[in-house]
């Protein structure tokens, strides 16, 4: 039998390991708890600078955007992008009409760019005297507003439209007009959720 000093020393040697290993364990815990909160840490202040830096949130407001955007649903904007480019055909832009901060922001679609001639006649939009093809894609328009007679639109112009052609108040509206560079806040980038449909990139 073992002696009672024996047993003694081997039950606070095996008390000794069991602490350091409940020791060990615990270091890395503590390790992997502090890994992820730098990580999520990090994660958020990047996101905070990209929203801050790079996008402005603001809501859709009246119909004019469906079936695209709808009344009410938030979009984040990219107001850096058109510091490096100029807005493109089919952009969906954000922008103050004639720079009246006293307004709400209106988002509408690019269909004429700078230089170019606009007209609508016969319900459909002709660009430099072409009939354009996506045009098909949309109802006729039964307004055409200003742009009933061409429009040539100068070197910091451009000519939008709402997705809802027949209920949009746009570039046809005399209190509208082109949309003038200086006047654009940016591209319309990011849609969150609506009833519709879920977040998503705007197209």
């Amino acid at each position: 039998m073992r002696s009672t000093c024996t047993i003694y020393v081997m039950r606070r040697r095996n008390g000794l390991n069991f602490y350091k290993k409940k020791k060990k364990i615990s270091a890395a815990a503590i390790k992997e708890t502090a890994s992820w909160v730098f990580i999520i840490f990090a994660s958020a202040f990047l996101a905070a600078v990209l929203v801050f830096s790079v996008g402005m949130k603001t809501s859709v407001i009246g119909a004019s955007m469906e079936p695209t955007l709808y009344n009410g649903q938030e979009i984040l904007i990219n107001r850096f992008l058109y510091n490096l480019s100029s807005p493109k055909r089919g952009d969906v832009i954000v922008f103050l009409p004639n720079g009246n901060q006293n307004t709400h922001y209106y988002v509408k679609r690019v269909v004429g760019l700078p230089g170019e001639t606009i007209q609508i006649r016969e319900e459909h939009l002709y660009v430099n005297g072409v009939l354009v093809e996506d045009d098909e894609g949309y109802d006729r328009m039964a307004d055409a507003g200003i742009a009933e007679n061409e429009i040539v639109l100068a070197s910091d112009e451009y000519f939008v439209l709402g997705d809802n052609r027949n209920n949009s108040e746009d570039s046809r509206s005399g209190n509208i007009g082109p949309v003038k560079r200086k006047n654009i806040t940016g591209k319309a980038w990011f849609h969150m959720a609506s009833a519709a449909e879920g977040m998503g990139f705007v197209k």
